[in-house]
């Protein structure tokens, strides 16, 4: 079944595109990951997907709803957790989560058993009557997390979910997220990490200039693009070539009769990323 479908979308800003011609699906259950250099257009999407913002053309539908027709039951479908601390610091962990409770109409009783849920699944229960100006930077997204489930939404939209933080807190959110996964919850996350999506994600999305460049799982990406890489150092860059597996580079090194500053590694999701659009993610 398809959580989330994009046909052949555009989004103008003064008539010129920011996404153009974007069409993927997300299977339920599925953790996509969504790359792109900044200016890509990830964020565009992220606001479509949302109904913060109404696509130019095409269509754009979650959780069987289309996102400019129906954006109540869009809504009521999703959680979203951006980049940017978005509860309220000023508020007690618990407020924060009633106040959004009740935004979304959920009765008293039920609205009382979710929050009490979620805060002890997040590991959140013993903060209950904290402000958040005082909670850590991991609490505070952790606390953004749950009040974007507090409403059991079938589809979470994670934007940088852990940025800034230590990594040990961030190992803690990945586990949060593969367990919320196995419980059925569809994701789609944006992120600067490439470990964070080799970990992750089940299929990956990289956007450039707008426009869908690639699609495929991690695998299918680095078969595509070679899974040995021979890297040679010229002064203070390096120079990378694919090839098809870790034996024909090593061949490749063994061959060349001056081996000065090359090495032999297998690839990864970074060296395709930059390969594909010419940058890093940064």
């Amino acid at each position: 079944m398809t959580a989330v479908s994009l046909q052949n979308v555009r989004k103008l800003y003064n008539k010129v595109p920011v996404v153009n011609d974007l069409s993927f699906t997300i299977k339920s259950g599925e953790i996509f990951g969504l790359l792109g250099p900044n200016g890509a257009g990830k964020s565009t999407t992220i606001r479509m997907l949302t109904t913060l913002t109404k696509p130019s053309e095409g269509q754009i539908e979650v959780a069987g709803y289309d996102v400019v027709r129906q954006p109540l039951q869009v809504k009521q479908n999703i959680g979203v957790v951006l980049q940017q601390i978005s509860v309220d610091a000023d508020l007690t962990v618990w407020e924060n989560m009633e106040l959004h409770g009740r935004m979304h109409h959920i009765p008293h009783r039920q609205r009382q058993q979710e929050i009490e849920r979620w805060l002890e699944y997040m590991e959140l229960a013993d903060r209950r009557d904290s402000l958040v100006k005082t909670l850590s930077g991991g609490m505070k997204r952790r606390l953004q997390i749950a009040r974007a489930l507090l409403h059991n939404p079938s589809i979470l939209f994670l934007d940088e979910p852990t940025v800034g933080l230590d990594p040990q807190t961030r190992r803690r959110l990945w586990e949060i997220i593969r367990d919320l996964n196995k419980q059925g919850m569809t994701m789609l996350l944006t992120t600067h990490y490439m470990d964070e999506v080799e970990y992750l994600c089940d299929r990956i999305g990289i956007m450039d200039a707008g426009q869908l460049i690639e699609l495929g799982t991690l695998q299918q990406l680095r078969s595509k693009h070679g899974e040995g890489l021979v890297m040679k150092q010229q002064g203070d860059r390096w120079e990378y070539k694919f090839f098809p597996n870790l034996e024909q580079a090593n061949a490749y090194l063994d061959a060349a009769p001056d081996k000065t500053g090359m090495m032999v590694r297998p690839s990864n999701l970074e060296d395709i990323f930059v390969e594909l659009t010419g940058r890093q993610l940064d």
